[in-house]
């Protein structure tokens, strides 16, 4: 089959679609991914053909900016109609099936209008379950049965409301016929979704219906002939291993007060630092500190004897894949759910919110992932768990299963 992989996010919520290339094509499928345009070369190093998808991940959308909520709703609406038809002429470079970030389900109408099936393929749980929450209502931890399904089915709803007009204005679009609210639902709640997290660190819920699955991890592809500088080599070699500090495709606005304070803390928890740059431009002052750019977590990680991050998904997978402690410092979306989880399966201290990071917090939270040797323990176990499971091979399997539907 042609395969269409629609991708859209941050780095963290692309690198992990073209660990599916390999296998992908080793069944003999073809493979292309679509995303935004800053991903072209991560696509293309990967070995797959790459598709634009309009826009910027790191330029806020305008209608985030909006003054009042029916300006906002007319944003949104414009977004969602500029996404479908983005997919459609994706699509029409030849597609067989589409596999669907979240951001992207709106692909499924696409995928309807061109007479192919598609299948979502999230990073992160959003559908109801009295098991946990869903992940993007900022909470680290279970709002209890009731309200975790409630929460689920909240957040549903309101993501219904605020895209059924466009979802119907793109449905005339592209031909179809017209759905009233209750039938797109219902149109989504018979759409097979795989999720690419690992069930040892989220077990899929026994109350989901039985499209919705949890594949594993999908692991990024490492650029071939790609090697480490021989700065962050020396540096690795030169002392023990030292703790790594990013926040990925974040913006830091206050990026020279959060690195000052990331050198104040790792000197007073006596640790050398790792600083990933990121989107934030953060940079290490200090003698026992580097400074690196992107560099695959697959290498990186498993030299560090503990990693502070933001905690999303993907950087919260490769940390724990790595086996070495995680210290939670969430900003948004669906991080602080991802770090209280890392906590609660004891793989790493309580998470330090990012608005609320100070050298003291951060200076007791890295000390903690370092000295007390549960955190290890149970990181290692993890990482040994992860290793059984394969993600990309389950992928492949439910695209034979859609393939072989009437």
């Amino acid at each position: 089959m042609r395969v269409l992989v629609v991708a859209l996010g941050t780095m963290g919520d692309v690198a992990p679609y073209t660990g599916l290339l390999p296998r992908l094509r080793e069944a003999g499928h073809e493979v292309a991914i679509a995303a935004y345009p800053r991903f072209a070369a991560l696509v293309r190093a990967a070995g797959a053909e790459f598709r634009e998808i309009p826009g910027d991940p790191a330029v806020v959308g305008e209608w985030t900016q909006a003054e009042n909520s029916s300006q906002a709703l007319r944003g949104i609406t414009a977004k969602t109609l500029e996404l479908g038809e983005s997919i459609l002429a994706a699509a029409k470079g030849g597609a067989d099936v589409l596999l669907l970030s979240m951001p992207a389900q709106q692909g499924v109408h696409v995928a309807e209008s061109l007479g192919i099936p598609s299948m979502g393929l999230f990073l992160q749980p959003v559908f109801p379950t009295a098991e946990h929450p869903p992940s993007f209502i900022g909470t680290g931890g279970s709002l209890g049965r009731w309200g975790n399904r409630a929460s689920g089915h909240l957040v549903l709803g309101v993501m219904g409301r605020l895209v059924s007009g466009a979802t119907r204005e793109l449905r005339s679009r592209l031909g179809l016929r017209a759905l009233s609210r209750r039938e797109l639902g219902a149109q989504m709640d018979a759409w097979p979704v795989l999720h690419g997290y690992s069930p040892s660190v989220l077990p899929r819920p026994a109350d989901w219906r039985p499209e919705l699955e949890v594949s594993g991890y999908l692991w990024p592809t490492v650029p071939a002939g790609w090697e480490p500088s021989a700065e962050l080599v020396d540096f690795l070699d030169a002392g023990p291993p030292p703790v790594y500090v990013g926040f990925g495709s974040r913006k830091v606005s206050d990026a020279a007060r959060i690195a000052e304070l990331v050198d104040e803390a790792l000197r007073r928890a006596g640790a050398r630092g790792v600083i990933h740059a990121g989107w934030g431009e953060l940079a290490g002052r200090s003698d026992s500190t580097i400074t690196i750019g992107e560099t695959p977590h697959e290498w990186l990680f498993p030299q560090m004897a503990a990693v502070v991050h933001h905690c999303g998904a993907g950087t919260t997978a490769a940390g724990l894949r790595a086996g070495v402690p995680t210290v939670g410092v969430p900003i948004l979306g669906d991080q602080p759910f991802w770090a209280g989880r890392v906590a609660a399966l004891g793989a790493g201290p309580a998470p330090v919110p990012y608005a609320k990071l100070s050298v003291d917090r951060l200076t007791k939270a890295v000390s903690a992932a370092l000295g007390d040797p549960s955190y290890r323990v149970a990181a290692a176990g993890l990482r040994d768990r992860i290793a059984t499971e394969d993600g990309a091979g389950n992928v492949l399997a439910a695209l034979d299963r859609l393939h072989r539907l009437p």
